[in-house]
């Protein structure tokens, strides 16, 4: 292994506190205030603004539900309006102690990816969480996407380690933040079923105990009933369901913020009489990736869980950069595929021409009123064509590592 890993400057002990550190300054720099209210950093769903708005209501004796504005979890309500304050500063402490759990959780699904108690590569891996601008900004945002993506990263390394409850547990709490997460249930539960190490390379049809898989999704939904009467209970009422999950499985989309997807400028734009068909178009498109994703790397869910996650991350309806990020971080815990991706410089610069364009035009439009939203909607669709030149890659580097190549020729060696 390269000397480099085994530096003093890149060990586990030494990054993540200073990186924690670090993140920590720049809240108190007053970096987030000036990140506040930036689009590509926050959705509907996670602004820090919209939380503290429905918290307020919340004290003061009114229905955050009922004015349409307010999508959070309730399950959040409960947490910041009688266990946590909800100050800038505790919160900026907050998402920064998630970003290292998520990355000392991605350490951990590494660890057991490669059935060692440690390595030398610790240090890389949690450096390539916490310094990826996809994830750091919106936690300067004071964005609850760290909070989502630690939770996921939760989820799968218990997964990696065989404990069921807390893993299904930490996925039931991520459905109820952001619902469109129980598509990662089918993999989870594989990850849960088979091992974790890397069988990319040799792949085989792999026997599990089928009859174990019902007990766990029937666990599952039993965390998610009891999280759902909790939330009710919290609300006072059903309202929230609307709001919150509504948002996503009712095909409404009641808010068209801008954000870095593509699905509010096309919806601004549809005629009304099209809506609900294209909304359902757009809303049944994220299904169809689960089951060929599944069977396709059946030897290895914990790859198929990764290509899942920055599916979702590009043609969710509300993403954030943090959502991407979190896709781009996970690359570092699969260090097998590097020789076989095709074209990771061109992906790497189309990265970096959508990172330099979406604060411009986002600047251009709304700061200084110099351009329109199709400025910021051209850039949102080279963020796109950069998400998906890096799922492909990663998705070509995948499959092609089971090709072997021989003197003649190559040789197939997937069963």
């Amino acid at each position: 292994m390269s000397s480099s890993y085994s530096s003093p400057l890149l060990r586990l002990g030494v990054v993540l506190p200073a990186l924690t550190v670090l993140k920590l300054s720049a809240h108190l720099a007053g970096v987030s205030d000036v990140l506040l209210h930036d689009h590509q950093l926050s959705s509907p769903l996670t602004s820090f603004s919209q939380l503290q708005e429905g918290l307020y209501l919340f004290r003061h004796g009114i229905d955050p539900y009922n004015g349409g504005t307010f999508r959070h979890s309730p399950l959040l309500l409960a947490l910041f309006s009688s266990v946590l304050p909800s100050s800038k500063v505790f919160m900026a402490t907050l998402l920064a102690l998630c970003d290292a759990v998520a990355a000392w959780a991605l350490v951990r699904t590494w660890r057991a990816r490669q059935n060692v108690p440690s390595s030398a590569r610790d240090g890389l891996v949690a450096a390539a969480y916490l310094l990826n601008p996809y994830n750091f900004l919106p936690s300067l945002a004071l964005s609850t996407s760290p909070l989502e993506s630690a939770l996921l990263l939760l989820a799968v390394m218990f997964a990696s380690q065989k404990k069921a409850a807390p893993s299904l547990l930490s996925l039931a709490f991520l459905s109820h933040l952001t619902p469109n997460a129980i598509l990662f249930l089918p993999p989870l539960l594989l990850l849960l079923l088979t091992d974790p190490h890397s069988h990319l390379a040799s792949p085989q049809k792999i026997s599990f105990k089928r009859h174990k898989v019902l007990p766990l999704a029937v666990e599952f939904l039993l965390y998610v009933g009891v999280l759902t009467v909790a939330s009710t209970l919290v609300a006072g009422n059903l309202n929230w369901v609307a709001q919150t999950w509504g948002t996503w499985y009712a095909f409404t989309l009641p808010d068209l913020t801008p954000n870095v997807g593509m699905w509010w400028y096309f919806f601004t734009e549809m005629f009304d009489h099209f809506r609900p068909f294209f909304l359902m178009v757009f809303s049944v498109h994220l299904l169809i990736y689960v089951a060929p994703l599944c069977i396709k790397f059946q030897h290895d869910p914990l790859y198929a869980l990764f290509i899942l996650t920055g599916i979702l991350a590009t043609f969710k309806a509300y993403p954030t950069l943090a959502d991407m990020g979190l896709f781009l971080s996970m690359i570092s815990i699969f260090p097998e595929t590097f020789p076989y991706l095709r074209f990771p410089i061109v992906t790497s610069l189309l990265h970096l021409h959508s990172a330099l364009l979406l604060p411009l035009f986002h600047h251009l439009w709304l700061t200084q009123g110099t351009g329109n939203a199709n400025f910021y909607y051209a850039s949102t669709l080279v963020f796109a064509c950069s998400n998906g030149a890096a799922i492909l890659d990663c998705l070509f580097a995948g499959l092609r590592i089971a090709v072997g190549k021989e003197v003649d020729g190559y040789e197939v060696v997937q069963e």
